[in-house]
């Protein structure tokens, strides 16, 4: 059945008030379609200046004229409601209208106004449409500018009201202006005007969305078949569509029956409408490779067993649609990877992203220590209009918009400005983001990864930094004092506890590299070296005494993980290689032997 129609409140508000004002200010989604019930039970779309017309009309206006920068004056009173040819309504104006419609100019316009207040007879309302681009600017209107709003304050306080129709309900012959913002028209016109209303015109609403859902959905194939299922497939558009205009919904609709998709698959329309990609990318990544992931990415990723296997299930959970993801905006997949540095959090995110994308470098990645700045949230959005670089657009939603199926990694996110959480806020609750330049940009198609180390130190009352884990830890207790940490950095210093309750168990806490670990990591590392320089022509071999004294000096701290045993292997094996291959004029097809000695120092030998 359809919902239960209820006007919209922009509508309710300007009714309650027609008596009682003679201008309005309507302003905010003023150019969207409009949800009109035409008789019981049938509830249509119709556009926002026929909606205001058939309003006024209905409310006792006799005419309703219409006005717009370019056209000019017509008549927008709906059919049948006047006796009166549209040129002699405009004639009663005093214009000089050429069928149906008179020409433009604020001057014009002024003088109408002035008409229109002093006018007898039946009520008259006039709609001032654009009348934002009536200014260049509101706080500093030109002369001829200035002159028309001055005259339309003027106007608003010398109207008065006359008594309407078989009721003899007092109006107004009215005046409307249609603007973008309120802030468009002089704050001397609106602000203590006892005699303006202004009245906000919000974006649909659910109710509203589910009003017009039955009119919209009941051309698609296979609704009108299945009744049974109706109430789901109008909830299935409802709940993904929120946030969108009804002539997105109307759009969305459209799309649907061109590509000839039935009504039982709306989610899969509204997908393609907000992202642009014809099918669900989720569901054409090759299962069999996710299946067999596990071992292929504990090989990149050592030592942190459950965290890859967390992570793989996020990334079922994103293919598979569990949850109820697939019905909002929200994205596939939220993870939170916090632990020491050096344990593979950022590893983890690459590999998972060659494994959907099968290249490593596809990921979308944003260093948080470089929007540490209050105002910085602009780099991601986008900067508003009136600032430089508004017409550049934001980094992440220039980003998405490009790749909306994509993996975003926001790195050591504890280093970004509590301001940007709010941004976090909107794209774990809501999967949409606002650009600066007022386009809307959704992340359903993402798979979100924050990595962090907090919890790895503490704070003391002192005010002295300490460590709050150890290597000699155990993981238990090392992921239990880390998600403590963690939720008093978001509870306590931050105020922003909402965020973690929209990652809710989703927060992965790695352990540090141990030992045996420590030892895979740097074999791996040693061999990965040899089959460098193999691939370059050199033969280079190294005996176990020398490989264990390297092993003792890259394996001596662990505190920074792999990216420690990187800097030592460098510094003790890569380097000193490097160096002696150049003075020793090394050519492709040389042999050489490694020898690390008990004082520290490589050598390097011909053989």
């Amino acid at each position: 059945m359809t919902a239960a129609y209820e006007a919209p409140r922009w509508l309710r508000d300007l009714q309650r008030f027609l008596p009682l004002k003679s201008q309005f200010v309507l302003s905010g989604n003023v150019r969207d379609l409009q949800a009109i019930e035409l008789q019981p039970g049938l509830v249509v779309p119709q556009g926002f200046i026929d909606a205001l017309a058939g309003t006024l009309a209905g409310a006792g206006y006799s005419q309703v004229v219409l006005f717009d920068p370019v056209a000019g004056f017509r008549v927008a009173t709906p059919p049948g409601a006047s006796a009166q040819t549209p040129d002699q309504v405009l004639q009663g104006l005093g214009l000089s209208p050429v069928n149906g419609a008179a020409a433009a100019g604020i001057d014009l316009l002024g003088v109408t106004l002035e008409r229109l207040t002093n006018a007898t007879g039946e009520p008259v309302a006039l709609i001032v449409d654009f009348a934002s681009q009536l200014l260049a600017r509101a706080d500093a209107p030109s002369p001829p500018e200035h002159q028309l709003f001055t005259r339309a304050l003027v106007a608003s306080h010398q109207a008065r009201a006359k008594p309407a129709g078989s009721s003899r309900k007092p109006l107004y012959n009215a005046v409307l202006w249609i603007v973008d913002k309120e802030g468009d028209l002089p704050d001397w016109l609106l602000v203590g005007n006892p005699r303006l209303r202004h009245v906000p015109v919000a974006r649909p609403d659910q109710i509203v969305r589910r009003a017009l859902a039955q009119a919209l959905l009941q051309p698609l194939a296979g609704f009108a078949e299945d009744a049974g299922r109706q109430p789901e497939i109008v909830d299935a558009f409802v709940e993904s569509t929120e946030g969108l205009l009804l002539l997105d919904l109307q759009s969305i609709a459209v799309l649907a029956r061109v590509e000839g998709l039935p009504a039982a698959r709306i989610a899969d329309a509204v997908r393609r409408y907000k992202v642009g990609v014809t099918e669900d990318p989720w569901l054409r990544i090759d299962r069999r490779k996710i299946a067999g992931a596990e071992d292929i990415v504990r090989r990149r990723v050592k030592g942190q067993g459950h965290a890859v296997t967390h992570m793989l299930d996020l990334v079922k959970r994103a293919m598979t649609g569990v949850g109820g993801n697939r019905r909002g905006n929200r994205p596939r997949g939220v993870a939170f990877l916090a632990g020491p540095t050096g344990v593979g959090k950022t590893e983890l995110a690459k590999t998972v992203t060659s494994l959907l994308f099968g290249d490593e470098s596809a990921y979308i990645r944003f260093d948080m220590s470089e929007f540490s700045a209050e105002h910085s949230d602009q780099r991601l959005i986008g900067a508003p209009p009136g600032y430089v670089g508004y017409d550049m657009g934001g980094e992440l939603t220039n980003a998405i918009r490009e790749r909306p199926f994509s993996v975003v990694l926001f790195d050591e996110i504890e280093k970004a400005h509590p301001r940007i959480l709010d941004k976090f806020l909107q794209i774990l609750d809501d999967g949409v983001l606002t650009s600066g330049r007022g386009d809307r940009v959704y992340f359903s198609e993402a798979l979100i990864v924050f990595t962090s180390n907090l919890g790895i130190y503490t704070t003391t009352p002192a005010g002295e930094r300490v460590a709050n884990v150890q290597a000699s830890d155990d993981y238990a207790v090392v992921r239990r004092r880390v998600l403590a940490e963690i939720g008093n950095h978001f509870k306590l210093v931050l105020n922003r506890p909402e965020i973690l309750n929209r990652i809710g168990e989703n927060i992965i806490v790695f352990d540090f590299i141990r030992d045996d670990v420590a030892r895979q990591i740097f074999r791996q590392m040693v061999d990965a070296t040899r089959q460098d320089l193999r691939e370059q022509g050199f033969a280079v071999s190294i005996d176990d005494d020398s490989l264990a004294q390297l092993a003792a000096r890259c394996l001596g701290d662990l505190s920074n993980g792999g990216r420690g045993i990187r800097n030592q292997l460098e510094a003790n094996l890569l380097n000193p290689l490097a160096r002696q291959l150049f003075d020793l004029d090394a050519r492709p097809g040389d042999s050489f032997q490694v020898f690390v000695h008990a004082d520290g120092q490589t050598e390097l030998q011909r053989t």
